[in-house]
């Protein structure tokens, strides 16, 4: 487990990072759909190097599929559009503890009702008190 920690805390690191750099290439070509179609096309090839690497018949199960799983591109691609044409003017750590907070409401959600097949895990008091706790760290620290 301490090794999925790690890595979603490598994740974590990487979203303002991808923020800053994204909207640093929006500003500096002129058009942040543009810089956002560049990120995907490195997206795309990175991801289909892993696929190949590590099982393309993977692919084949895609159109049995429910439809409605296809809807995470469009709210990566709404995510990368957005921080791309919001973050030079509202900064990266403000843009970022929206994003944030964000997560916190949505994840609380979709893990009390086991949303999308997730593990059910009760939003109690204690759990919630604890994403308060995190929603005011990342609030505090935009403050300072």
């Amino acid at each position: 487990m301490a090794q999925f920690a790690i890595i979603m805390t490598l994740a974590g690191i990487g979203i303002p990072m991808l923020a800053a750099l994204n909207a640093a290439l929006g500003q500096r070509i002129g058009s942040p759909a543009a810089a956002g179609a560049v990120l995907f096309t490195v997206a795309l090839v990175s991801c289909a190097l892993v696929t190949l690497a590590t099982g393309p018949q993977a692919l084949s199960k895609v159109a049995q599929a429910p439809k409605h799983l296809l809807l995470a591109g469009v709210l990566i691609a709404f995510y990368v559009l957005s921080i791309t044409w919001i973050a030079p003017v509202f900064g990266v750590g403000n843009a970022v503890f929206f994003v944030l907070l964000g997560q916190l409401i949505s994840a609380a959600a979709i893990d009390h009702f086991g949303l999308f097949g997730a593990r059910i895990s009760p939003l109690g008091p204690t759990r919630a008190l604890g994403i308060a706790l995190m929603a005011a760290g990342v609030f505090v620290t935009q403050k300072v």
